[in-house]
């Protein structure tokens, strides 16, 4: 144990952390993700979940015989400020409903969790950025439909990372051939969880009552996001009192480890809810409600791991986003864009309180408002990493045209457009 402990610190020196800042980069890494993430998703989730409930699952069915209004559906899906809307998206395409120009379309106008730091810091530039971030999402979704523009040979390429694990999507007439391919998927598997609970008693019992539990801490993570985001989204110091400091706090650790639970423990008591999936219908309002949770538990996983390999990533590596975007000059549309193919909404965030503080040009912003896809590749990623990878890299590429055409022909592209 002590020789463990030696080589932990010596590789913590080696790399520039100590190992109490390891620790502390984990426990907010935890605590952070739920409240400024999970509980936002939730909610979304859920909403979309019981339209679903209520309709009897008629969204669906219209998104299905509507091919052609599909990019314009998904871009406004990724455009409501956060990312639950396009995490909405994600399974339909999963599920063979929504084409994969409609997914490239989701992913290029989410604006993710930064928007609403734009929102509330520089509501003009917000409007205009993420209103270029639509008008390129949709038209570079069509394009894609409609000729394909190489994401065969982008598939072909990655296809050598994994076999994908879902259908790949609509199969639109230019894409079909080219996109990402289809494996093993039964369409039945969407009206019914996928893994049918095994245990019973106090478990199941222990299980259920876990997962109501996680709708109360979701609910007060809600509501210390949404202070969080009023109070211009300060820094919170760890903090066990009846205070905000303390809601955030306790949410946030809490949050987190009940959606470790659900994900990796509970499904096999309660159900696994269809996660990653989109139902046709729901036979109770429990039942929309645990979808919802299991769902945002999934997410909730991948989202710890993007911040922790972010956090860590600028920590061990002394990096700062701010100096590097600095010192980017004309190439900080290009390094906006760049940026937006890092998953998860950490470094965005960043990179949206630097446009606030006017460090970085208007062009930087609009590109990554369009190359970022926020916490929606997650659900992508956790069921066909190969079909997220093509997907993330295509988001890149209207967003890497758009800025660079800012940054030279748009009028208002210097710093500080738009900022209160």
């Amino acid at each position: 144990m002590i020789a463990l402990q030696t080589s932990a610190v010596g590789l913590a020196q080696l790399f520039a952390i100590t190992p109490t800042e390891a620790w502390e980069i984990f426990a907010f890494s935890v605590r952070d993700g739920f409240v400024q993430v999970s509980a936002f998703v939730a909610v979304t989730v859920l909403l979309f979940s019981y339209v679903q409930y209520r309709t009897g699952g008629r969204i669906v069915t219209f998104l299905e015989a509507n091919e052609r209004l599909q990019p314009i559906a998904g871009a406004l899906l990724g455009l409501t400020p956060g990312c639950g809307g396009a995490i909405v998206a994600m399974p339909l395409y999963i599920r063979g409903t929504i084409s994969f120009g409609t997914v490239v379309a989701t992913l290029a106008a989410t604006a993710g969790d930064s928007a609403f730091v734009i929102l509330a810091l520089a509501p003009e530039a917000g409007l205009y950025a993420y209103g270029l971030a639509f008008v390129a999402a949709v038209l570079f979704g069509y394009a894609i439909d409609i000729w394909g523009l190489g994401v065969g040979r982008v598939d072909s390429a990655v296809a050598r990372l994994g076999r994908p694990m879902t259908d790949g999507g609509f199969a639109t007439t230019s894409v079909a051939s080219g996109g990402p391919s289809v494996v093993g998927y039964e369409s039945g598997q969407c009206g019914h969880d996928r893994e049918t609970p095994t245990g019973s008693g106090a478990m199941t019992t222990l299980s259920h009552a876990l997962h109501i539990l996680w709708w109360v801490v979701a609910a007060a993570g809600l509501l210390a996001g949404v202070l969080y985001l009023a109070r211009g989204a300060p820094e919170v110091s760890m903090e066990l009192a009846p205070t905000f400091f303390g809601l955030f706090t306790v949410a946030g650790l809490t949050g987190t480890a009940l959606s470790f639970y659900l994900h990796f423990v509970g499904r096999r008591y309660i159900g696994e809810g269809d996660a990653g999936r989109v139902r046709e219908d729901f036979a109770s309002a429990y039942g929309t409600f645990k979808h919802a949770a299991m769902e945002t538990s999934m997410v909730t996983v991948w989202v710890l791991a993007a911040y922790l390999l972010y956090e860590y990533g600028m920590a061990i590596f002394a990096l700062d986003i701010g100096t590097l975007a600095a010192a980017a000059g004309a190439f900080a549309p290009i390094a906006g864009a760049l940026l937006g193919l890092v998953p998860g909404c950490a470094p965005q965030i960043v990179f949206a309180t630097l446009y606030a503080e006017q460090q970085i040009p208007f062009s930087a912003l609009t590109a990554n408002a369009i190359s970022q896809d926020g916490d929606a590749l997650f659900p992508l990623m956790a069921i066909d990493m190969k079909a997220a990878i093509v997907a993330t890299v295509y988001t890149t590429i209207p967003a890497l045209i758009t800025g660079i055409l800012l940054h030279y022909f748009w009028p208002f592209a210097s710093f500080g457009f738009g900022v209160l």
